[in-house]
């Protein structure tokens, strides 16, 4: 008799993502176990109720997925679920706090499908929040050379360092953003921009982006008004405008979706995979090149 696909939705928020828990339903799991309130203090008894009940082969039909809106609290959870593995006992993983790993793998391969970005010069917008780091990170791998934006320069170098154990560092770069003329700056010779700030912002104004002539893919991830990116509708999907193709929220929110539904499904595949963004970046990839 095949086991049942169980998920344990392991979340840091005092009540569990409704959001989170329709996509594992849609995704074709079997059980669905959400937590919340979960802290690195409590996370080892709900794994080791998960793991310790099934064993072999079996062990592959249980997964974990660490979220909740606090990036950070959610990343210390996911330290700790991988200290209670041992050996061959132990669960699949994914990551995916906040949407911050699919948000930023679709924005990436949703630039991709229109431009090689290796060699190329992209800004990240917002770039030192959790989208904005990962977007920064795949980018970079992918042998872009990354500015990283903020309003805060500190930060931006704060940024580049916790990106560089990840990237070669001369791929990235800190930039000053804090008016349109340090954003225009910030643009010149770059092919790309990817809008990763908070909601309520607008971080790139539609006369800057209209003078930015090298620019030839322009993403905003805010789904809130006022827009990221000023002259981007939510629902634009690969929309052409002034030479340049842009997307907003929504546009890059369904190839998000199937990203995320594909690395809940390759959850069940071993008992050994740990999703986080290089690994969803993969699995992201492999969806786009078989469509």
């Amino acid at each position: 008799m095949t086991a049942k696909k169980i998920l344990l939705q392991l979340d840091s928020d005092s009540m569990a993502s409704t959001f989170d828990a329709v996509v594992a339903t849609d995704s074709g799991i079997d059980v669905l176990l959400r937590q919340s309130g979960v802290t690195p203090a409590n996370v080892t008894p709900l794994v080791h109720g998960l793991m310790f009940t099934r064993g072999g082969d079996k062990l592959k039909s249980s997964a974990i997925f660490v979220g909740g809106s606090d990036v950070h609290a959610a990343e210390q959870v996911l330290a700790e679920v991988c200290k209670t593995f041992f050996g061959p006992v132990r669960v699949s993983v994914m990551f995916d706090a906040n949407g911050c790993n699919t948000t930023a793998v679709a924005a990436v391969l949703s630039a991709m499908k229109h431009l090689d970005v290796a060699d190329k010069s992209a800004t990240v917008l917002g770039g030192t929040g959790p989208v904005g780091l990962r977007v920064a990170r795949l980018l970079g791998n992918a042998g872009c050379n990354v500015r990283v934006g903020s309003r805060d320069f500190a930060r931006a170098q704060k940024a580049i360092h916790s990106v560089s154990a990840n990237v070669e560092r001369h791929l990235l770069t800190p930039v000053l953003t804090t008016t349109q003329e340090e954003v225009a700056t910030a643009l010149e010779g770059a092919s790309l921009v990817i809008a990763c700030g908070a909601a309520g912002v607008t971080l790139l104004d539609e006369a800057t982006l209209d003078a930015s002539a090298s620019i030839r893919v322009a993403i905003d991830l805010n789904a809130v008004p006022p827009a990221g990116i000023e002259s981007i509708a939510v629902h634009d999907a690969a929309r052409e405008v002034n030479g340049r193709i842009q997307y907003g929220a929504i546009g890059v929110g369904g190839l998000k979706m199937k990203i995320h539904k594909a690395a809940l499904k390759a959850l069940f595949e071993s008992n050994d995979l740990l999703l986080d963004a290089d690994e969803i970046f993969a699995i992201g990839t492999e969806l786009l090149a078989s469509n």
